[in-house]
């Protein structure tokens, strides 16, 4: 019995917390690559075409780039937020919306 329970925590992917917690941390580091990048390319535009005003439109395309990172991290946030106000154990907004009078509630015990 104990072999099957070692089997089954070998069996769960163990990296997969690891690469969420890292995907969370990335998006500083993607905003300034995005915004870099960015910079790169209006200075390529500048330098193929001669006109100064073509580096604003690389700025302009990496900071939009950079906008859209934080947008899709947020939406992601969002979708696993909602998943968790799903679950029975927080359903605090449902109360809430019950009109519930949380005044004589006591918070220091748990109630299961």
């Amino acid at each position: 019995m104990a072999e099957n329970n070692t089997q089954e925590e070998e069996r769960k992917p163990r990296i997969k917390p690891i690469i969420e917690a890292a995907d969370s941390l990335s998006l500083g580091i993607s905003m300034v690559v995005a915004v870099l990048m960015g910079l790169g390319i209006g200075w390529a535009l500048e330098q193929m075409s001669g006109a100064s005003w073509t580096f604003w439109i690389g700025v302009f395309i990496g900071v939009a780039a950079a906008i859209l990172n934080v947008y899709k991290a947020y939406s992601k946030q969002a979708k696993e937020f909602n998943e968790l106000a799903k679950d029975p154990r927080y359903a605090i907004k449902k109360q809430l919306d019950e009109g519930e009078d949380f005044d004589d509630l006591d918070y220091g015990e748990k109630i299961y």
